[in-house]
């Protein structure tokens, strides 16, 4: 109930920017947008019903699924609009260097998303030799694996929606993101907040709107921290090892434990919020400084690789649970 709520709320401010636009045959009347509004919240509720129908019975998360499809399928015009720009119907030379630098930048935001997926800091745990009847037990090594980029997505997704947030309630008021002479400080505003109006270096008096990309660091930044710490408890998690006889080697058991849990954590955080910029900023200067009109971005890239990643490790764990030869190697 509350995704189909949240699918009205959408399509609502949708079909006011489809009015302003003037997409709307007869302007924005109560007809076109019962019209917009049923046929969102309905496609919405299929897509919701169909990706449980995957989970359920196909292979993976199927939402995830349903989302990697519909950003996989934009691919091959983003890339076309890349080559007809830089490679198509230039020099052999240039069209050459041009679909080189295209693909090399490709395959290493990939390789660099994989690598920030994957990465982990495995803290050593040891646990106490005890006494149980007649036998000794215990005395086992372990250890707690924290991912780099333990929130994933998330906070990359939360930072994009709360600076586009102002924009989408904007439009309610047919106020649009605007500069130059005539414009209020509330258009001035909402420039900084929309993406595509970063890092434009054809006009030096529009590139002050780039602060926008201060507030989106500091905003993902901050959602790591959050999201990571709603999902982790160090607390929590020295208590336990305490209780089952547990302790990291050099390090204390109870509060020194916690400390140095929440030491590291900030680290690795920290760490993986940079990548999650860095991947996400890329894009954008490149669209910014190339004038390259592409749809797919650094969030794109996390989500099909990591929604490929899940997918694999899903497939792998299936064939070993049937006695088949697993091809992913840990």
């Amino acid at each position: 109930y509350l995704t189909v709520a949240l699918a009205i709320i959408e399509a609502l401010s949708m079909a006011i920017g489809f009015g302003n636009q003037g997409y709307l045959e007869g302007g924005l009347n109560f007809t076109n947008a019962v019209i917009v509004v049923t046929s969102m919240t309905a496609g919405a509720s299929f897509l919701m019903w169909l990706g449980e129908q995957i989970t359920e019975k196909g292979v993976g998360n199927g939402i995830s699924i349903i989302l990697l499809i519909n950003i996989v399928s934009k691919i091959p015009s983003d890339l076309k609009t890349l080559f007809d720009k830089y490679v198509f119907g230039k020099t052999i030379a240039k069209g050459g260097l041009a679909a080189i630098i295209i693909i090399a930048i490709l395959v290493a935001m990939v390789v660099f998303i994989v690598v920030l997926s994957a990465g982990e800091r495995r803290i050593p745990v040891q646990y106490a030799k005890k006494v149980q009847g007649r036998k000794m037990v215990g005395g086992q090594s372990t250890n707690i694996p924290l991912k780099v980029n333990t929130a994933g997505v998330i906070p990359v997704i939360f930072a994009g929606s709360l600076l586009s947030f102002p924009i989408v309630i904007a439009q309610f008021a047919n106020v649009q993101p605007a500069s130059g002479a005539g414009t209020t400080i509330v258009q001035k505003l909402l420039k900084v907040c929309n993406q595509n109006a970063w890092f434009n270096v054809s006009n030096i008096h529009e590139f002050k709107y780039t602060l926008g990309m201060v507030a989106y660091i500091v905003l993902v930044i901050f959602f790591a921290y959050f999201y990571t710490s709603i999902t982790f408890n160090p607390i929590e998690v020295a208590n336990n090892m305490k209780k089952a006889g547990g302790f990291i080697p050099g390090i204390r058991p109870g509060k020194p434990t916690t400390d140095y849990l929440n030491k590291v954590l900030k680290y690795i955080i920290f760490i993986g919020a940079v990548g999650l910029t860095i991947i996400c900023i890329i894009p954008i200067i490149i669209s910014g400084v190339f004038n390259a009109n592409i749809s797919f971005g650094g969030t794109s890239l996390i989500i099909i690789v990591g929604v490929v990643i899940e997918t694999l490790k899903k497939i792998e764990s299936m064939m070993l649970v049937r006695h088949y030869k697993g091809f992913l190697n840990d």
